[in-house]
């Protein structure tokens, strides 16, 4: 899968942006708080119909305009794929593919498989276990659409159970329909995310080990209440302590990725060299997993990833995506000397260097790149 073109206005920080696209290298080079980073989110939301950072889509207008649009051009599998987003704060999001308007965002989800290395991922080491689920939920629902319909369903049905119980409302009759909603598309979910980490973990383990040269030994572990006993028996013996609390205590929503490294918790020993090398092999872990299962090569987004790294890691990391497993990369940097060097290691002419300064992009010449 390629984005030939993009065209974007009012976006963030950008004001107008007109784009024709390479197939295999691009890179966004400039100042910090230009822009590169808006230009790899612009991306990303003409995938997901949001931000990666998860902004609200009224964060993404201009400051001082009333609304923002995204355009891009993508051919997949042998097919043209048009997709365009406009979003005015206080209205409905319109997002079209061909000209034809989604009726919900969920149909979208999967058609064109991304992928964002960024410095953001460091949430997923240190911040909650909500940022390892939506990792995992990010991945499986590009995937595999029955699960990503189950997750919708669970989670309409854990907000209408937590109306309840903010409402203090005791009558185990009227939580049985929502109850069995939950119950019934947390099997789903459960037995989804136990297959995924089993085919994911070994992955993982490539990825790390190219990456770190088998520096260190590192386990992904799928931690779930749901190992041991039934949505259901989860939810009959947390209901008195739910009322007492007003909201769910237990349950599928509640599942963790535990990551360690050498038998010990990343978050709690990890360095910032081996968090960055962490998160960089779960991400092109996710590349791998995505590809294999969607029958497509998912588009890489490369967001300022070299800082905090050694040279050998550096390295590493330019050989494995210059290679032929991966298809059209973005890369954004301050220093083009690793950009200049994934681009040699490419060997190839097919690449684009575009300047971003003060919310401007345009392209560059070639120059000495590839020399």
């Amino acid at each position: 899968m390629k984005l030939k073109s993009i065209s974007l206005v009012n976006y963030k920080n950008l004001e107008e942006v007109n784009l024709t696209l390479s197939d295999k290298i691009n890179c966004f080079t400039g100042k910090n708080g230009m822009g590169k980073t808006n230009m790899l989110d612009a991306i990303y939301y003409l995938s997901f119909g949001k931000s990666f950072s998860n902004q609200p889509d009224s964060f993404t207008v201009k400051h001082g305009t009333d609304y923002m649009m995204l355009h891009g051009c993508y051919i997949r599998k042998g097919e043209n794929v048009d997709v365009s987003i406009g979003v005015q704060p206080g209205k409905r999001k319109i997002v079209k593919r061909n000209g034809k308007e989604y009726q919900r965002l969920s149909e979208h989800v999967g058609l064109l498989p991304v992928v964002m290395v960024s410095p953001l991922d460091l949430d997923l080491i240190r911040g909650g276990s909500d940022e390892r689920r939506r990792f995992i939920d990010q991945i499986i629902s590009q995937s595999n659409k029955n699960y990503l319909q189950a997750l919708l369903s669970y989670n309409r049905a854990l907000e209408n159970r937590n109306h309840l119980l903010k409402n203090r409302v005791s009558d185990t009759l009227i939580y049985e329909s929502v109850e069995f909603t939950l119950c019934e598309t947390a099997k789903i979910i459960y037995n989804q995310r136990l297959n995924w980490i089993e085919q994911f973990s070994a992955i993982f383990h490539e990825y790390y080990n190219l990456i770190s040269g088998n520096a260190e030994r590192v386990v992904l572990k799928y931690e779930s209440q749901l190992h041991d006993y039934s949505m259901q028996t989860i939810l009959n013996e947390n209901r008195t302590k739910d009322l007492a609390l007003g909201f769910t205590s237990g349950g599928i929503h509640r599942d963790n990725l535990d990551l360690s490294v050498d038998g010990f918790s990343m978050r709690k020993i990890g360095s910032q060299g081996q968090c960055k090398t962490y998160t960089i092999a779960l991400r092109l872990s996710q590349y791998e997993f995505l590809r294999q299962y969607s029958g497509v090569q998912p588009i890489l987004l490369l967001d300022d990833i070299f800082d905090r790294l050694d040279g050998s890691r550096v390295e590493n990391i330019i050989n494995l995506t210059a290679s032929q497993r991966f298809g059209q990369i973005f890369i954004t940097d301050t220093d083009r000397t690793y950009v200049n060097q994934m681009i040699r290691r490419c060997g190839s002419p097919d690449y684009q260097m575009f300047s971003v300064d003060n919310g401007m992009c345009k392209a560059e010449e070639k120059g000495d790149a590839c020399l």
